[in-house]
C-alpha cells in the first residue's frame, strides 16, 4: 500500500509562500497578450487568475473525457487545519506517523475524539498503532469469514445505499438478534475480526466510493437500529461481551465515523428512559441521536431517498435481483466504474479544498489538487492554452497568512491513503460560499465524541427497560 515518498517535500499554498513569485512571473511571460496586461496588477491577482484558468480548464477537460476526473469538495476549518498540522508535527517528532496513516481527516478524527487536546490525541493515536500491530489489522484482508451467511441469519446487519448527503447507510435489526444461535455458528473472536475487516473496507472502498459519487468528502455513515421485538433474549452474556468489545475497538481506533443514529420502533418506556439520559449528554452529541416510534418512515425519508431505502423501512427499494435489500450491499462501492476510480486513487487526488474560518464563516483560501503528480504538468499546459477563454473572478477572498499552513503535507503516491496532488493554487472566487459554510457537511465537522460510549448506554437502557418490563409483567 505504501511507497517511497519524500515526506519533507510538501507543496505550499501559492499566494501564501511567496518564494515562487519569480517562477510565476516567468510562466506568465508565455501567456497570451491578454495575460501580459494582467502583469501590471499584483502577484496575488495573477495567481488567482491562473487558479481560475486551471480550475475551469480541468472542468472542461473532464467533461470531454467522459468525467475521467471527479472534483471532490473538501471543506476544512482554518483553526482545525492549524491544529492538525501541529498534531502531525508532534506525531512525526515521536516517530508515530506511518506513511499510510499520514492523512488529514484521520488525524482530525482523533483530535475531535479528544476535544483537540494534542497530548491526549497523541496517546490515543499511539495506542491505536499498537493495537493495529497486535491485532494484525494490516493483514486483515486475508481473513476469510466463511460463516458470514449463517451469522447474518442470527445478527441481521448490512449496508444499503446512501443518504441524501452521500454517506453510506448501515442497518442493524437488533430485535432479530439471536445471540444463543449466533455463538453456535461463530466465535466472538472471529466475529470481532470480521467487524474490523469491514471497518477497514469502509475506509479503503466504501467512503472513497461515496466521496467520488457525491463529489464531496465522505468519512462517516448514517446508522439505523431497528429495536422492534427487542427483549432480554437479545442481551445474553455473550451478546453483552460482543457489544462491549466491538464498541471499545470502534471508540478507540475508529473514532468519529458515525454521523447520526436513528433508533426506530422504540416503545414509550424506552423513549422515556432516553429522554432522561439525553439531558446528561453533550447537546451536539444528543442532537445526532433520534429515537423514533413506529411512525418513523417520514423521518428516514427526510434524509434518505426512497430509492435508497429498503421497502420494509418505508422506502421503495427491494433489490429483488439480489435476493432482497439485506443481501444486496447496494451502494457506489458496487459500481465497477467507481471501483476502478477508487483503485486509481481518484478519491484522494481530485480534490477542491476550501478552507473557511469558523469564527466568521469567511473563506480563507481555496486550492485545487490535480488527479496525480504525473498529470499535473499536462493539466497546467492545457489550462494555459485556454487562458483567453476565462473571465476573471468578481469577488476577492483573503488568503491565509500563517506559517503553520505553509507546509501543506498531502503530496503522496496514489497507493497512499491521504489526499494528494500537485501544488495547490489560491483562487479568489468561491461560489456558493454561504451554502458551503452552512451545509450539513460543514456542520458535521462539529465534535461527535462519545457516540460509541452512547451506544453502550443505549444498550444498557434497552436491557434496563426490558428487565423492568419483565418484572412488571411478573
Amino acid at each position: 500500500m505504501s511507497g517511497s515518498v519524500d515526506r519533507s517535500a510538501r507543496p505550499s499554498f501559492e499566494g501564501i509562500a511567496h518564494d515562487d513569485e519569480k517562477e510565476e512571473i516567468k510562466s506568465d511571460e508565455d501567456d497570451s497578450e491578454g495575460d501580459k496586461k494582467a502583469k501590471k496588477g499584483s502577484f496575488k491577482k495573477r495567481a488567482i487568475s491562473a487558479g481560475n484558468n486551471f480550475r475551469h480548464s480541468l472542468t472542461r477537460k473532464s467533461k470531454k473525457k467522459s468525467g475521467n476526473l471527479v472534483s471532490i469538495e473538501d471543506v476544512r476549518d482554518v483553526q482545525e487545519l492549524e491544529t492538525v498540522e501541529r498534531f502531525r508535527r508532534c506525531l512525526l517528532d515521536g516517530g508515530l506517523l506511518p506513511e499510510r496513516h499520514d492523512d488529514y481527516h484521520m488525524m482530525l478524527r482523533f483530535l475531535k475524539a479528544r476535544k483537540f487536546d494534542i497530548e491526549k490525541a497523541k496517546h490515543m493515536w499511539s495506542e491505536m498503532l499498537r493495537w493495529r500491530n497486535e491485532f494484525g489489522v494490516d493483514n486483515i484482508e486475508e481473513f476469510n469469514y466463511t460463516e458470514l451467511n449463517e451469522v447474518k441469519k442470527y445478527y441481521p446487519q448490512f449496508y444499503h445505499g446512501v443518504d441524501k448527503e452521500g454517506r453510506p447507510v448501515y442497518v442493524e435489526l437488533i430485535g432479530k438478534v439471536n445471540s444463543n444461535k449466533l455463538v453456535k455458528v461463530t466465535t466472538i473472536d472471529r466475529y470481532v475480526k470480521y467487524h474490523v475487516k469491514e471497518f477497514e473496507r469502509s475506509f479503503q472502498m466504501r467512503f472513497p466510493a461515496c466521496s467520488i459519487a457525491a463529489k464531496r468528502h465522505i468519512d462517516s455513515s448514517t446508522t439505523i437500529l431497528d429495536v422492534q421485538g427487542v427483549g432480554l433474549k437479545n442481551f445474553s452474556k455473550d451478546a453483552r461481551e460482543l457489544i462491549m468489545r466491538l464498541q471499545k475497538i470502534d471508540n478507540d481506533n475508529y473514532p468519529e465515523t458515525l454521523c447520526r443514529l436513528y433508533i426506530i420502533n422504540a416503545g414509550q418506556g424506552f423513549k422515556m428512559l432516553w429522554g432522561t439520559i439525553k439531558s446528561f449528554l453533550d447537546p451536539q452529541t444528543a442532537s445526532k441521536i433520534h429515537v423514533l416510534g413506529s411512525k418513523y418512515q417520514n423521518k428516514l425519508l427526510d434524509i434518505i431517498d426512497a430509492s435508497e431505502l429498503p421497502d420494509f423501512l418505508g422506502g421503495k427499494c427491494r433489490c429483488e435481483e439480489n435476493g432482497g435489500c439485506s443481501k444486496s450491499d447496494k451502494g457506489p462501492w458496487k459500481d465497477p466504474i467507481i471501483i476502478e476510480r477508487v483503485l486509481n486513487g481518484e478519491a484522494n487526488y481530485g480534490r477542491q479544498i476550501l478552507a473557511i474560518s469558523s469564527t466568521d464563516g469567511k473563506a480563507a483560501c481555496y486550492t485545487k489538487l490535480c488527479h496525480s503528480a504525473k498529470k499535473s504538468s499536462d493539466a497546467s499546459a492545457e489550462s494555459t492554452s485556454e487562458v483567453q477563454d476565462i473571465m476573471s473572478p468578481a469577488a476577492p477572498v483573503d488568503t491565509i497568512e500563517n506559517s503553520d499552513l505553509d507546509l501543506f503535507y498531502e503530496a503522496k503516491s496514489p497507493a497512499h491513503a491521504s489526499t494528494s496532488g500537485a501544488t495547490p493554487v489560491v483562487e479568489e472566487n468561491i461560489p456558493t460560499l454561504d451554502d458551503a459554510c452552512n451545509s450539513p457537511r460543514a456542520t458535521s465537522m462539529a465534535s461527535t465524541s462519545g457516540f460509541y460510549v452512547l451506544l453502550s448506554l443505549l444498550h444498557f437502557l434497552m436491557i434496563s427497560y426490558w428487565v423492568l418490563r419483565s418484572n412488571c409483567t411478573d
